[in-house]
């Protein structure tokens, strides 16, 4: 036999108070005697008494529920950035709907139209590129929008990142004082605003100051995985090659570990940068020289970002950039 649901009217009926008085227990309101709050959560807590979120919902018009649209939750990076939002949300008494889009765009609008029709309170994406489809549902949602390690070219949308373009500058710069002077840039799809607008400028900007020229046949554009990395071996070979700045880690492994398979030294031969200094840095072998992010603070950050905007609360800034640095590990000289 199905176990029937406890309601606040039962809980106000044992404890003989008003079902107003329950609520107010419930919601933390501290206009309530400490006695008869003892008592209420005693209730509560004999009953197993679990309120309904829907319906408080209902009451006050917000779901205290934030929506989040991940890409690929199995990705180290995007998992970081996720437990960052997770631990802010909790905090600020949030839950959380994760919906995995696997950075598709179909995919995503979906996840944009299903949570808002779950009446989230706000929304969290984390995804490869924004479409004009995308954009538009962003301007027309009702719950607020924040991007996570997710750029906006046009810097309209809310967002917390680090400067990728100062970024990957920096960490070519190092390879080209190594000695190098071609350095492959290794992407996935380059019409992403992220890699061309941003990275592949910090890329440019870096071989100018140093005087080198521009080649478009070192620019390597491929799948985000580790496959699409271990595939490049041969075309980075036959452009002689000597180091590579990866945006992503997983295909950052790849490369290297096709390099070292095919007997090539590294750093010796061939250094490697990447970008996400997510764990699997160091799990390489050699470990590999990163671009260092406070991945748990950007989700965090874009969290708590988010809670103001929910509260309707003034913001100094919405578009967020947090300090970046570099690590040196044994990829690189």
């Amino acid at each position: 036999m199905k176990k029937q649901n406890v309601t606040i009217y039962d809980v106000a009926r044992e404890a003989n108070v008003s079902m107003a008085t329950v609520s107010r227990v419930v919601n933390g309101n501290q206009n309530v005697k400490d006695a008869t709050k003892q008592k209420v959560l005693n209730i509560i807590d004999k009953l197993d008494y679990r309120p309904n979120a829907v319906a408080r919902g209902l009451a006050s018009k917000k779901s205290t529920t934030v929506g989040v649209i991940i890409p690929n939750v199995t990705n180290t990076y995007f998992a970081s950035l996720a437990r960052g939002i997770d631990d802010i949300a909790t905090m600020y008494k949030y839950n959380i709907i994760l919906t995995n889009s696997d950075g598709n765009n179909q995919r995503e609008l979906t996840s944009m139209n299903t949570l808002q029709a779950k009446q989230v309170d706000g929304i969290i994406f984390m995804g490869n590129e924004i479409s004009e489809e995308l954009r538009s549902e962003f301007k027309k949602s009702r719950a607020p929008v924040v991007l996570a390690g997710s750029v906006d070219a046009s810097g309209k949308i809310p967002s917390v990142n680090i400067d990728y373009r100062q970024a990957v500058y920096s960490e070519v710069t190092n390879l080209i004082n190594n000695g190098n002077d071609r350095i492959a840039f290794v992407s996935g799809p380059l019409e992403r605003s992220i890699n061309k607008d941003f990275r592949l400028k910090g890329y440019k900007d870096a071989l100018t100051d140093a005087g080198i020229p521009y080649e478009k046949s070192l620019l390597f554009e491929t799948d985000v995985s580790y496959s699409g990395g271990y595939a490049l071996r041969e075309r980075l070979q036959k452009n002689e090659v000597t180091a590579a700045i990866v945006t992503d880690d997983d295909m950052a492994a790849g490369v290297m570990n096709s390099m070292t398979d095919d007997g090539v030294s590294v750093p010796g031969e061939f250094e490697l940068a990447t970008s996400n200094d997510t764990k699997l840095t160091e799990m390489t072998r050699p470990t590999m020289s990163t671009i260092t992010q406070p991945l748990y603070d950007v989700g965090a950050v874009a969290m708590r970002l988010l809670t103001k905007l929910m509260n309707n609360e003034d913001i100094e800034e919405n578009k967020v950039f947090l300090p970046f640095g570099l690590k040196k590990r044994e990829s690189t000289k």
